[in-house]
């Protein structure tokens, strides 16, 4: 019977499908947590497919890639170095739904040790909400027994499985000394202290030590923020891993009359919260755009805030080098704007070139002339500024390669205030999950600091006046946002309500907002669903973000009238 223990966390960025890439990841881990004289390593969920791997699990020739590289994996562990606990799909089996046939596997966690498969214990309760579907693509396993590891019992239960007490409770039941929880839980604001309070929750059940263990990276309009930790069998924090960057945490375990005991290590330093959302959206595109392989990002530089935030967000992601801006002026572009825009540039280093859009203007004029004689200008003519801008910026991506940015936030694809195949063109929206209120409070944020692993410059990004001047499109003469949309305090307050909180009309009203306001606020919110139905992904971090969280029908007869 082992005394003590030597456990490696190892806090990695895999890449869904790259299954190649991820044992590489995996390998190296285990050689540095060899070098530290690990007895174990242990990984995150899925961290041999990458994940979430979605629909790939339907494919038998990516299940058979996953489990020809546990056995790569396994045969390593036959030098006597570190076991390895990593997560994998598994299993698969042929299951009829109705008329359909569908190949579905187990989310499993094995344990590789002296050149073989020791043990294998599959995800019991599979998410089945918000950005997770995983009952779709994956089979539930039973509650599952310890794993016997070098004398010790280890009660590994995949991510949601530590939600739920009856998981926890099975594995101390049965005989577990050490509850182990490999996870890819997407990050989400407030999310941390959740995860914390359930794994609380499941050491004061059971009066075992818990290791959690989560990844690290972005993919697609999800992010993975760390944050692994140890709780010890009284409910200490023992070990509090960084947040936002790969690491490899090695942590000393000593078997006591009570129990295993892992000796406390000082914890890191917790991010505030404009800290969090700025590294989320920093984290998001820079995986977006080098697991897809982009050169770098184009986007226009408007002299406003949104392009501003951005433009810093795209440096500190990828280095200036590789961020390209276009000042894309029309006759109602202010020399403030023009000048804003070449200051904020200037202070992030980065490319800023300058293209007229009014020669695009006079040809549509001339081209849709004809046919709109008798009309008024109006929203049509700011709408064909905006498409002309996108098509630029688009030209630009096509010709060089560089992936188009773009800049809206979530305020904007609430109230469809954007322009569809205009200002919403681009491969990734950074800001898409980002109130207005947000985007202003993180600017200042970013002003003040700069942020860890960040590729930008020291100091401000932005001029002062980028955040203070009124927001505007400059699509017409003098025209600020307020002149269509309510105050952003308001806004975006009604906005929490209706998407985050789920709440009816007269529910959000009874809140102090005017009911006016909020059914206005509704409608344009519901109208606008097309629009974000052919929006960019971009990243999450609410509760509800649009996308994957926020799954509305277009054609919606419902108007809440009796909320």
């Amino acid at each position: 019977m082992a005394d003590s223990l030597t456990i490696a966390l190892a806090q990695v960025n895999p890449t869904v499908g790259d299954i190649a890439g991820n044992v590489a990841l995996i390998k190296d881990a285990r050689e540095k947590a060899r070098a530290l004289g690990a007895d174990l390593v242990v990984f995150p969920e899925l961290c041999v497919s990458g994940y979430p791997p979605e629909d790939l699990v339907y494919r038998v020739s990516f299940l058979e890639a996953c489990e020809k590289a546990v056995g790569s994996l396994a045969e390593l562990t036959a030098d006597k170095g570190p076991a390895l606990l990593i997560g994998s799909p598994w299993q698969a089996k042929v299951k009829k739904i109705g008329e359909d046939v569908r190949l579905r596997a187990h989310n499993a966690v094995l344990l590789l040790d002296h050149g073989q498969v020791q043990g294998v214990r599959y995800k019991h309760h599979l998410p089945n909400y918000g950005v997770f579907d995983e009952y779709r693509v994956f089979m539930p396993g039973p509650a599952p027994g310890p794993i016997p590891f070098r004398g010790v019992r280890l009660g590994a239960m995949v991510c949601e499985d530590m939600w739920f007490e009856d998981v926890a409770e099975t594995l101390q039941e049965s005989g577990a000394e050490i509850l182990v929880v490999p996870n890819g839980s997407p990050f989400e604001l407030s999310k941390h202290d959740g995860r914390l309070n359930h794994a609380v929750g499941r050491v004061l059940e059971t009066n075992l030590p818990l290791i959690y263990v989560n990844q690290v990276g972005g993919q697609d309009d999800l992010v993975f923020d760390g944050g692994s930790f140890v709780l010890n069998a009284d409910r200490a924090l023992a070990a509090q891993m960084p947040w936002w960057r790969t690491d490899l945490l090695v942590t000393t375990w000593t078997r006591t009359e009570k129990g295993w005991v892992c000796t406390p290590q000082a914890p890191a330093p917790a991010c505030e919260r404009a800290e969090n959302i700025y590294q989320a959206t920093v984290m998001g595109l820079r995986d977006y755009v080098r697991k897809n392989r982009f050169p770098g990002v184009v986007l226009g530089l408007s002299g406003g805030i949104d392009s501003a935030l951005a433009a810093s967000i795209a440096a500190d992601a990828l280095g200036p080098d590789k961020v390209h801006c276009v000042m894309m002026p029309s006759p109602y572009t202010s020399q403030e704007s023009l000048d804003d825009a070449a200051a904020c540039a200037k202070l992030l280093g980065v490319r800023l070139d300058t293209i007229s859009i009014g020669p695009a203007m006079a040809a549509y004029d001339e081209m849709l002339g004809p046919l709109f004689v008798g009309t008024n200008a109006g929203i049509t003519e700011e709408n064909l500024q905006s498409r002309a801008r996108g098509m630029a910026l688009m030209a630009i991506s096509n010709k060089f390669g560089k992936m188009v940015l773009s800049t809206g936030n979530k305020s904007e694809m609430s109230t469809g205030y954007a322009t569809l195949y205009g200002d919403m063109c681009g491969g990734y929206a950074v800001l898409k999950d980002l109130y207005k209120t947000t985007v202003f409070a993180v600017c200042r944020w970013r002003n003040a600091h700069k942020p860890a692993g960040g590729l930008g410059p020291e100091g401000p990004v932005m001029p002062e006046n980028v955040i203070t001047k009124p927001p505007t499109a400059e699509l017409k003469p003098n025209q600020k946002d307020q002149d269509t949309l309510p105050p952003y305090e308001d806004l975006d307050g009604i906005l929490k309500g209706l998407i985050e909180g789920q709440k009816g009309i007269g529910e959000v009203a009874a809140e102090g907002f005017a009911e006016a306001t909020v059914r206005r606020v509704f409608r344009m919110l519901k109208n606008a669903e097309y629009k974000r139905r052919q929006a960019p992904p971009g990243v999450k971090i609410s509760k509800i973000a649009f996308g994957r969280d926020y799954r509305y029908p277009i054609t919606n007869g419902f108007n809440d009238d009796v909320g």
